[in-house]
C-alpha cells in the first residue's frame, strides 16, 4: 500500500514538517540542558544554538566551535540542533558560517539568519552558504530559517518567502516594536498587546500569509512569560489558532511543552483523520465516503498534514494509524 507522502503531493513542493517548538540556548551549559530534555520527550521540540546573541564579543569564533561541537556531539540523538549565525551586518557571521558547515554541516537541520533588511540580505547570506556547502562537499542544501524583525524585511516577506532553501519565516517581536521609536508601546511586547496593536497584528498576518502561501513554516516569537504555564499555553494558542502560526520559539524550558500542548491538533480531528486516511490507502487513494460525506485527495491532503503533525508533537495517535503511517 502507498504512504500518503508519495501519492498527495506528487509534483508539489511538500510542506516541511518541522517540530512545533524552537528552543534557543545561548550557552554551552543551557545547550546541554536542552539535549537533555530533547532526549527524555523525544524530538517533538528543536533546539537553536544561539551564536548571535549568546557570543561574547571577541569570542565569536570559539562560541560557534562550542555549537558546532555540541551539534556534533554524541548526545544529539535526534539530529535536530540547528544553530543562528549573526547578521550581515556583523563582521563575523561568514566566520560562523563557515565554522559551522565545516565542523556540523553534515548534522544541521537549519540555519537561522537575524535582522534581514530585505530580501538582497538573504539572498547573500544563503548563497555564502551555498558556496560553504559546495567547498566542504557537504552533499545537501541546509535548510534556512530567516528571522523577520525589520521594516525591510517585513516589507519584502513574499520575496523572502519564495527564496529557495527558505523552510521558515520567524517573526521577532522585540526588535520589531524596538524599530518603531516609541510608536508602539512596550505592552506589545506581552500580552495581550501583542495580539492585539494594529502594528504588531498586521505584521503576524503577513509573516503568516506569506510563509503558507509558499509552503514555508511560519513560527511565532517567544513569550516573555517564564512560569505561568497556562498563560505560555494561552499565548501558543493563540498564536496557532488566530494567526495560523504552526511552530513557536521558546527560551525556558518551562515554556517548551505547554507550546507543543497548544500547537497539537484536537484529538477529534486527529481520529478523524485516522479513519479517513486509512480507508483511502485501502482504497488506492481514490475517492471515499466517510460518515456520509465525499473524500478525495483534496482532503486526504488536510488530513495527513494535520495527522503529521500530530504525530511531530508527540501525541498518541491510533494504533491502527501509527502502524500503517508512522511504524
Amino acid at each position: 500500500m502507498r504512504h500518503p507522502s508519495q501519492v498527495l503531493f506528487a509534483g508539489e513542493k511538500p510542506f516541511p514538517l518541522l517540530p512545533a517548538v524552537d528552543h534557543y540556548a545561548g550557552s554551552e551549559k543551557l545547550m546541554r540542558k536542552a539535549l537533555q530534555l530533547q532526549n527524555e520527550l523525544g524530538p517533538i521540540f528543536d533546539i537553536t544554538c544561539d551564536c548571535e546573541d549568546g557570543a561574547r564579543a571577541g569570542a565569536e569564533r570559539e562560541h560557534a566551535e562550542m555549537a558546532a561541537a555540541v551539534i556534533m556531539g554524541a548526545d544529539n540523538r535526534h539530529g535536530r540542533v540547528g544553530a543562528r549565525i549573526h547578521d550581515i551586518t556583523h563582521p563575523h557571521w561568514q566566520q560562523d558560517v563557515e565554522i559551522l558547515v565545516s565542523r556540523a554541516g553534515t548534522r544541521l537541520p537549519f540555519l537561522t539568519l537575524p535582522k534581514a533588511r530585505g530580501v538582497e540580505d538573504v539572498r547573500v547570506q544563503i548563497a555564502a552558504l551555498r558556496d560553504a556547502e559546495t567547498s566542504q562537499r557537504i552533499g545537501r542544501e541546509i535548510p534556512v530559517h530567516v528571522l523577520v524583525e525589520t521594516h525591510g524585511a517585513l516589507r519584502e516577506v513574499w520575496e523572502i518567502a519564495a527564496l529557495p532553501g527558505v523552510e521558515s519565516l520567524d517573526f521577532g517581536l522585540m526588535d520589531f516594536v524596538s524599530g518603531h521609536h516609541g510608536a508602539i508601546p512596550g505592552s506589545a511586547m506581552k500580552s495581550p498587546g501583542q495580539f492585539e496593536h494594529p502594528l504588531v497584528a498586521r505584521a503576524k498576518c503577513e509573516i503568516a500569509a506569506a510563509a503558507l502561501a509558499n509552503g514555508v513554516v511560519p513560527a511565532h516569537n517567544v513569550t516573555t512569560e517564564l512560569k505561568d504555564v497556562e498563560t505560555i499555553r494561552g499565548d501558543a494558542r493563540r498564536a496557532r489558532n488566530e494567526f495560523g502560526f504552526l511552530r513557536m520559539w521558546s527560551i525556558h524550558p518551562n515554556q517548551i511543552v505547554p507550546i507543543v500542548e497548544a500547537m497539537r491538533p484536537d484529538f477529534s480531528e486527529v481520529e478523524t483523520a485516522a479513519a479517513i486516511l486509512g480507508a483511502a490507502q485501502d482504497a488506492a487513494w481514490g475517492p471515499i465516503q466517510h460518515e456520509g460525506k465525499l473524500h478525495d485527495r483534496a482532503s486526504y491532503r488536510y488530513y495527513w498534514e494535520l495527522l503529521a503533525r500530530a504525530n511531530a508533537t508527540g501525541m498518541a495517535l491510533p494504533e491502527a494509524a501509527r502502524a500503517r503511517f508512522f511504524a
